[in-house]
């Protein structure tokens, strides 16, 4: 586990990041040219996304994004839970990749870290400290510790320079996608790269996130369902946050649990989420498996990761009430009505995309649809999903950039359909939504 080869030291300057993404994009172009003859000499004419999506390519590019880690890292995930309706799916498939865990940072580069955020003298505040952390993620890494007090803490630790890099960073990996001709040239992604460095400044912010920690533990004081850690004033600062360690199992660990277990694991998730959008208006968007753990003994779900909290208008809150109510009950006119509201349809759209949309959205409301529980374990929605988003994206006068505050709650339900999946779960997720539209 200490192994060194594990470490991988962060790039903080801009330079460095720099010249690590250019050396990225000449191994890639080298491996294309090579392609790209080999396939010409047996023949075939390739296109240029076969020339890039070869296996050597989506390993090279997924392993660089990870080294960097910061939002060149992140900006790979946003994209990647976008559903696929976005990009091919290759890409998609390439960019899943950086889900998975990120290389923590040498000894000596968290050191110099902590020395900078709580002095030289910092181990004095602790009677243990783990240096090898239980998790290592895109902007920071966390670590296991016990103050002198007695506390027993979970401490997330920023990369160091991550929040000075994350403009440049998702400016470098869009250039690096529209070189590549990987996203079409009818669509226009800078909002939403826009929007994605805003989200990302604001999950560089440990301050903020330790008042999005304090504000959802006094939102959900009163249900004993949910479990949230405490934040430890003292020892937090904008790069280190610094939490009470909260116990329990991974949520993707408990494939091997009773169907009562699991099942229980996905009504706690959607019931919370559904409180999230049209109660709190306050959803955490980050949809990641990491972020969730499960108590088998009390039987609660617990809540680690507010980085990525997103606050939503009563207007664009309602809408979402009204979409889906109006798939729920088949009312298409509604449904339209909510998609302009929720700013969908803000440019014109041909009526054939529009009815292609209205698909789309039934299609992805079918849990709250289904009278019953409903199967995830044998369902092939996401699929489908896919399938029908990629079609209508690809079309000429189809696709229109999304508004933000849809593709980061779209990417939130994304991913705990991906969550039900896996756990083949068996949820009434029509009655659950029912519960908290009826006033």
């Amino acid at each position: 586990m200490n192994d060194k080869k594990q470490y991988a030291k962060v790039p903080s300057s801009r330079l460095s990041r720099l010249a690590k993404l250019g050396s990225l994009a000449t191994k890639v172009a080298s491996s294309m040219v090579a392609e790209g003859a080999k396939q010409l000499a047996a023949g075939h004419r390739p296109k240029m996304s076969e020339l890039i999506l070869t296996p050597t390519n989506v390993k090279r590019v997924a392993d660089q994004l990870a080294d960097l880690r910061g939002a060149a890292m992140k900006v790979g995930q946003l994209l990647s839970m976008d559903g696929g309706d976005l990009l091919p799916p290759q890409l998609t498939e390439l960019l899943s990749r950086l889900q998975a865990n990120a290389k923590p940072m040498p000894i000596s580069q968290l050191n110099h870290s902590l020395e900078q955020q709580w002095g030289c003298d910092w181990q004095q505040q602790f009677s243990q400290f783990s240096f090898y952390p239980i998790a290592a993620a895109s902007i920071g890494q966390v670590h296991k510790a016990t103050t002198q007090d007695g506390r027993l803490l979970a401490l997330k630790i920023q990369y160091p320079g991550i929040n000075k890099s994350i403009d440049s960073d998702v400016n470098n990996v869009a250039m690096l996608l529209n070189i590549s001709g990987l996203v079409p040239k009818q669509i226009d992604i800078s909002e939403l790269l826009n929007e994605a460095k805003k989200q990302l400044h604001a999950e560089a912010d440990y301050l903020l996130e330790a008042q999005y920690v304090k504000q959802y533990r006094q939102l959900l004081a009163s249900d004993t369902r949910y479990v949230l850690p405490n934040i430890a004033d003292d020892l937090t600062t904008e790069h280190i946050l610094a939490m009470t360690f909260v116990g329990g199992i991974d949520v993707d660990k408990l494939v091997d649990q009773p169907q009562t277990v699991r099942d229980h694991v996905i009504e706690l998730a959607f019931s919370l989420m559904f409180r999230e959008v049209f109660e709190f208006r306050l959803v955490q968007t980050d949809p990641n498996f990491a972020n969730y753990r499960y108590d088998i003994e009390t039987q609660q779900l617990v809540l680690l990761d507010f980085g990525a909290t997103r606050v939503y208008s009563e207007v664009i809150a309602e809408g979402y009430r009204q979409l889906m109510t109006g798939a729920v009950i088949d009312d298409q006119p509604q449904m339209l009505a909510a998609l302009k509201q929720i700013g969908f349809l803000s440019q014109p759209i041909e009526p054939q995309a529009q009815q292609a949309l209205l698909a789309l959205c039934v299609q992805a409301c079918e849990p709250l649809r289904y009278q019953g529980k409903y199967d995830f374990g044998q369902s092939n929605m996401m699929r489908r999903i896919r399938d029908v988003g990629s079609q209508l994206s690809m079309k000429q006068g189809y696709w229109h950039t999304p508004p933000a505050d849809a593709v980061f709650l779209h990417r939130k339900l994304g991913g705990l359909y991906l969550l039900a999946a896996k756990l083949k779960a068996r949820v009434d997720i029509h009655k659950i939504f029912l519960s908290h539209i009826i006033e």
